[in-house]
């Protein structure tokens, strides 16, 4: 996406947190395995900004490293005046600036590119208004600010919550507390808010009113309200997950895959499932997982980090693990857990293994109960099993070991050395047979359990 004119991005993550009740930053709290603030940076970034300025306070070393690795700076609120106060903050880092400010909030994380784009848009609009300000009419207006806007957006008054009437009160137009304006017309404006309302702070919105008394109008665009949804708490960050959850859910079944219980599977912010997929009910993905066309993940599996390739099965109940590469009409059936190893093509692990640090050839057979024993307590090794080969139930691979092309490992077998291609290794105990032993060991128990009473 292309903006008119350069803009900045300016997202306030000052707050303390404190009804999160948690150690770790609020907008640190992951939706989909990613950080609230890190949703809205990356959604930034797909408009170029020429700034992003993350406003931070208590906390602040926490968001400073993720900052920085997105290309941001942050500046800091020692003490916490309101949100026109956190946004003067800015201002040095933006001293010269010929451009937009795009005011954001950091535990409002679903905002979309598109509004942001409309945002600058309607400032750059042939009326050039002073102030954008995105609206949105909530199932419940609770303690929103309110925006009272005639037919045409042009905004007649802003009001906080705490100091609106009961009749302004009854408005359902809310403040999303999102903002847009030219940088020349924002910091002269945020220098002449003052603090004379019931909670002493220096409000943002308070920039429509002295705009309008300059005799120059602001605008309200209004947005979803499920896109303003913002994180204050433990539930509100489990309702916004929900709603991430919902659209993703939809967007995979608008893009040809099934899910057969959809509200039971979970996504991650980067899962990329193919077209004819199925997905049964229970399966959570974790963050870098690929999926191509034509997989089905049967019920409660669990994937992470994992590369699935066209026609594979996986599950039910199997876990792959980051590094895990399932190649084409491969299977990983249950309770089979893979780690870092590639399962080649049509190549079956159908229950009850632990395939780690691996690479297994194509076709070749895992049995059940077979691991590949690849940690010795201080460092990882790595087996490799031949194309076609035959690993017999309950056999332990000790790493680093090779199974050549074609060859079996019989049941139960420890293999601690490498087997040639085609070769047959059996690693166990010598079975002994003493016919009638148990009959006459159950009569002598007998006897003497008799003896007792």
């Amino acid at each position: 996406m292309k903006t008119a004119r350069p803009f900045a991005a300016v997202i306030l993550a000052a707050g303390k947190g404190t009804r999160m009740k948690s150690d770790v930053h609020k907008v640190l709290h992951p939706i989909a395995g990613r950080a609230m603030l890190d949703h809205l940076l990356g959604v930034v970034d797909r408009l170029a900004p020429a700034h992003k300025i993350v406003v931070v306070g208590s906390g602040r070393e926490q968001v400073e490293h993720l900052v920085s690795a997105r290309g941001g700076e942050t500046v800091v609120q020692e003490q916490q005046l309101g949100t026109g106060h956190a946004v003067r903050q800015a201002e040095r880092e933006l001293n010269g600036f010929a451009g937009d400010v795009l005011i954001l909030y950091g535990d409002t994380p679903l905002v979309e590119a598109e509004t942001m784009s409309r945002m600058l848009e309607r400032l750059n609009g042939a009326d050039a208004p002073a102030v954008v300000v995105v609206g949105f009419r909530p199932d419940d207006a609770g303690a929103y600010g309110r925006i009272i806007a005639g037919d045409d957006g042009a905004i007649q008054k802003m009001v906080e919550f705490k100091d609106a009437t009961p009749e302004e009160r009854a408005v359902d137009l809310c403040n999303s507390g999102l903002m847009a304006a030219r940088a020349e017309d924002l910091f002269p404006l945020l220098g002449r808010v003052g603090n004379e309302n019931a909670a002493g702070e220096y409000y943002l919105p308070d920039i429509v009113m002295l705009a309008q008394g300059d005799g120059r109008k602001s605008v309200v665009i209004e947005a979803q309200p499920w896109e303003m949804a913002g994180v204050n708490s433990r539930a509100e960050l489990a309702l916004v997950e929900a709603e991430w959850q919902r659209r993703r859910r939809l967007q995979a079944m608008a893009d040809g895959v099934t899910l057969v219980a959809p509200d039971t599977v979970w996504f991650a912010h980067d899962t990329e499932v193919g077209r004819d997929c199925v997905i049964e009910p229970h399966v959570v993905f974790g963050p870098g997982v690929r999926v191509a066309d034509c997989v089905t993940i049967r019920a409660f599996s669990h994937i992470e980090g994992a590369t699935i390739a066209r026609n594979a099965e996986i599950g039910p109940y199997a876990r792959l693990r980051p590094g895990a590469e399932i190649d084409e009409n491969a299977k990983v059936g249950n309770f089979v857990e893979v780690k870092k190893a590639r399962l080649g093509k049509g190549a079956k692990a159908n229950h009850l293994s632990y395939i780690g640090d691996a690479d297994v050839g194509a076709g070749a057979n895992i049995g059940a109960g077979t691991i590949t024993c690849n940690y010795d307590g201080f460092f990882k090794y790595g087996t490799k099993i031949g194309e076609g080969a035959f690993i017999g139930s309950n056999s332990a691979l000790v790493a680093p070991v090779s199974i050549g092309a074609g060859a079996i490992v019989g049941a139960g077998s420890v293999v601690t050395r490498d087997v040639a291609e085609d070769a047959l290794a059996l690693a166990r105990g010598k079975q002994q047979v003493a016919p009638g032993w148990a009959a006459r060991f159950r009569a002598k128990m007998a006897e003497k359990k008799l003896a007792r009473k």
